[in-house]
């Protein structure tokens, strides 16, 4: 048996550049961190001549055509490992949550199959042809973000040029203000699972017809990444903070459909208690919370109030890798 372990991730900056609408006009710029909560995909081979899966639902099926997953689907039509095949995944966090899954999903699929045929990939390879099945084989309205952080790991910068390549940079930061930031940034569990593709749909279609309100808004998004990521190079964490909160206050105005009431009275009461900024991880409408709170006392307080779960995280600085092979 082969299992593989793939990072989720959480945005620090530039979300929402990394989509094909908006950097093949102008190029695009994200930075994000890998989290220790992970996707866990297994394969074994069987005595049985089909396909046997295992995820939210379950298939059995003779053929490859006949796979209902998408994703695990499109995968083995490139890589026909198949059949007499049992291919199982197991994740730490449900997906459509905000943390990268479906990339994270594809990432690790793509590992473990290149692991069965007793292949190396190199880290960027993988991340792209991760994106080639989501943006181009089944048409998805996602960027590069979430297939590139869970292939390299760590906290990372990656830069998109208009052509779609891609260029990964850690970021330079202390060892001192990495510990800073896995002390006081707090993920809670806003209990609201949703498609990102629902979203994302709408900042693609106006980017690529060129509305001008939303290109804009994304300007600022690539300004304030650029920010962040001065920020935490030069170790200022409550200017990155203060940049969270700018962050989400500029995102809450590309759609009608990135908040709620709920969502808002939840970050109001986060601020409250003292966080420095804030922001809804992912696409947004639900999901997790993120907070930058330099005393994380009065807002575990203040969440807890309202029902919200902490996901307590460190950093991942592997990315997608092969943890068994029997």
């Amino acid at each position: 048996m082969i299992i593989t372990r793939t990072p989720l991730r959480i945005t620090l900056g530039g979300g929402g550049t990394d989509l094909p609408s908006y950097y093949s006009r102008r190029g695009g710029a994200v930075l994000s961190a890998a989290i220790n909560k992970y996707i866990y995909i297994a394969i074994n081979q069987t005595f049985t001549d089909d396909y046997f899966i295992k995820y939210s639902e379950l298939e059995r099926t003779e053929g490859v055509d006949e796979i209902q997953h998408p994703i695990i689907r499109e995968a083995l039509k490139m890589h026909p490992v198949g059949p007499a095949i049992e291919l199982v995944s197991l994740a730490d966090i449900p997906s459509g949550t905000g943390l990268g899954s479906s990339g994270a999903f594809t990432v690790g699929l793509l590992r473990t199959l290149y692991s069965l045929k007793r292949e190396n990939i190199a880290a960027g390879p993988l991340a792209e042809e991760a994106c080639h099945i989501e943006i181009e084989r089944l048409g998805r309205s996602v960027g590069k973000q979430d297939q590139y952080i869970a292939a390299f790991g760590g906290l990372t910068n990656f830069k998109i040029e208009p052509t779609g390549e891609v260029e990964a940079e850690p970021l330079d930061i202390a060892h001192e203000t990495m510990m800073d930031l896995e002390e006081r940034l707090l993920l809670f569990f806003t209990g609201y699972a949703r498609d990102a593709g629902d979203i994302l749909e709408d900042q693609k279609k106006r980017s690529e017809t060129g509305d001008e309100e939303m290109l804009a808004n994304l300007d600022v998004v690539t300004e304030i990444g650029e920010q962040t990521k001065q920020a935490l190079e030069a170790g200022d964490t409550h200017r990155f903070g203060e940049l969270m909160h700018t962050h989400w206050e500029n995102k809450r105005k590309r759609s009608e459909g990135m908040s709620s009431d709920a969502v808002d009275g939840w970050y109001e009461a986060g601020r409250n208690a003292g966080a420095v900024g804030g922001k809804l991880v992912g696409a947004g409408a639900g999901g997790f919370l993120l907070f930058y709170a330099e005393d994380q006392a009065p807002l575990r307080e203040a969440m807890s109030k309202e029902g919200l779960r902490e996901v307590r995280f460190s950093f991942d600085h592997d990315g997608s890798q092969l943890v068994t092979r029997d």
